[in-house]
């Protein structure tokens, strides 16, 4: 059953990990294979949460995007470097291909061979000299066995074409020669006496017993083959091992982790239309022909807690998105087909995945309990944000009701270990929960922070400040503003990058605004964060 990843949005938060987690439980109780995954570090609340109810932190997934693993590539289309160049051209010819790789006997790659090759050499090559192996000949020749005693063949062909007398006077034979020869006694008695490597009979010929006897003695190698002399000495040469071949010894190679459209790309480029596939130690997976390229399986995935293709995992466009389970607006995700599509106007993923859980009358046990009562809390800003329902609140006390935890405490206990930043870089602070979105041609980014200290924050303005220009400059954002959210004063202070001092005041209705200005009652992104900045954007057109 393939594998179906489940996540929620870059930079994740608590909702986004725990309703990651608590979706995948969810799947696997119905019988699919699905996994959680995060597309980046884990908030101090995330970390606590997880630790705090022993749940292990999900696998990062870097990416979705097609590979070669994905894709049908021919996992037979290879071949031993000891084969015969006719076996070699059998394969080409049976699996309607150019070229082959080239493998050795712990199935390394050692190089790849192609018809040209095999064509300039049969055109070319030494058709006087064999080097190959007992097998290849009886194989190729379609022999039969009568002596043998060596595994590889190698030495000079000769043909008895001359009359017996002149050929035992002209031709002096030892143990590195072939000899291909018919119903000839006296050359069969020379060969055989001067012991030759093999004696290659043709036309089904036997070996005369007495002279069987002297090969045997001798260690001569003997063959009887069914075809002719002439034959015979056209086909000896397709007996060699392919290996021989002016073979390109260090072929273009792809790995099964390679992306599907570098692959495309380097292919057109090259313009060659098979590449050996290996893995890390180099030993050949298959092959891959560019014609095969359109024919591949997509990842599957579930996104939770986010619908914008901004905030998802690279590659979500060659993605084959099943559901998605949200609670904010309506983002830029698109799909070819029809899928499941369950957004809910309340605070937190996890309430809408509790009402799964629900609906598929599977139990919810004790730790997907507490970590999706945390995501509601955290969310919802133990229901003090305005995000929040009733329905929150309900599913909040039935998740606390069985993961066995009082929730004004445990709260505390999980927002205290948020809102420390000791020992966080400005970067590391403002990429903690950091968020970008676009309004027609404008970028904006929005980051929030939970803590109970201020001053610290305060202390370093300067320097946030500093990096919100930077980040305008480098990722285009038209603003980039912080807000630092005090669950205990239920507000936010905040920061933005210089160049928006306007368009902020405007959004936020400030008069004289200045960095690190109070903001009572705002603590929600979705509903009193975002909503102002984009009105401002669309009132300035």
């Amino acid at each position: 059953m393939q594998r179906t990843y489940v996540f929620g949005h870059k930079n994740p938060d608590t909702d986004s990990v725990c309703a990651s987690i608590s979706m995948a439980y969810l799947k696997n109780q119905l019988g699919e294979n699905a996994q959680p995954r995060v597309l980046g570090s884990l908030s101090k609340e995330t970390k606590f949460v997880l630790d705090y109810f022993n749940i292990p932190e999900p696998q990062f997934l870097n990416d979705v995007k097609v590979q070669i693993r994905d894709m049908h590539y021919e996992k037979t289309h290879m071949i031993d470097e000891h084969a015969s160049i006719y076996e070699t051209y059998r394969k080409l010819s049976d699996f309607g291909v150019t070229g082959l790789p080239l493998i050795d006997k712990r199935n390394k790659l050692t190089g790849y061979v192609n018809v040209k090759e095999i064509s300039k050499y049969l055109i070319d090559g030494d058709s006087a000299y064999l080097d190959s192996s007992y097998d290849n000949i009886l194989k190729t020749l379609n022999g039969k066995s009568l002596l043998r005693f060596d595994h590889l063949i190698k030495g000079n062909v000769l043909a008895a074409a001359y009359k017996s007398e002149t050929f035992i006077d002209r031709i002096a034979l030892d143990s590195n020669d072939i000899l291909i020869v018919g119903d000839r006694y006296k050359i069969l008695e020379y060969a055989v006496s001067c012991g030759i490597k093999l004696l290659i009979l043709v036309n089904n010929m036997e070996l005369p017993s007495e002279l069987y006897e002297l090969a045997e003695k001798n260690r001569v190698n003997v063959i009887s083959v069914p075809m002719g002399t002439f034959k015979c000495s056209n086909m000896i040469k397709l007996c060699n091992f392919v290996k021989l071949i002016n073979i390109n010894s260090k072929p273009i190679t792809f790995s099964i982790y390679d992306f599907r459209d570098d692959f495309i790309d380097v292919a057109n480029k090259l313009g060659h239309t098979n590449y050996p596939i290996v893995d890390k130690k180099n030993t050949c997976l298959g092959m891959l022909k560019l014609i095969d390229a359109n024919t591949f399986t997509r990842k599957k995935v579930i996104l939770v807690d986010h619908n914008q293709q901004s905030q998802s995992v690279d590659g979500i466009d060659e993605a084959n998105i099943l559901e998605v389970i949200d609670h904010h607006n309506l983002g830029t995700i698109g799909t070819t087909m029809p899928i499941s599509f369950r957004s809910m106007p309340v605070g937190c993923t996890c309430t809408v995945i509790y009402k799964m859980f629900q609906e598929s009358n599977i139990p919810i046990p004790k730790d997907i309990a507490g970590i999706m009562l945390s995501a509601i809390l955290s969310d919802t800003l133990m229901f003090k944000s305005p995000t929040t329902t009733d329905l929150d609140k309900e599913t909040g006390k039935k998740l606390a009701k069985i993961a066995g935890i009082d929730i004004d405490e445990y709260g505390l206990k999980m927002f205290k270990a948020a809102s420390t930043i000791a020992g966080l870089s400005v970067e590391e602070v403002i990429n903690s929960d950091f968020k970008s979105y676009k309004y027609e041609d404008s970028n904006l980014a929005i980051s929030q922070i939970m803590t109970m200290d201020f001053a610290d924050i305060k202390s370093r303005q300067d320097e946030f400040v500093s990096t919100l220009d930077s980040m305008c400059n480098i990722g285009n954002y038209k603003f980039a503003v912080l807000f630092i959210t005090d669950i205990i004063q239920n507000g936010s202070y905040l920061l933005f990058n210089s160049d928006a001092k306007d368009e902020i005041a405007e959004a936020f209705n400030i008069d004289n605004i200045e960095q690190g200005v109070y903001l009572d009652g705002i603590v929600s992104r979705k509903k009193q964060m975002l909503p102002p900045l984009l009105e401002m954007l669309e009132r300035r057109g």
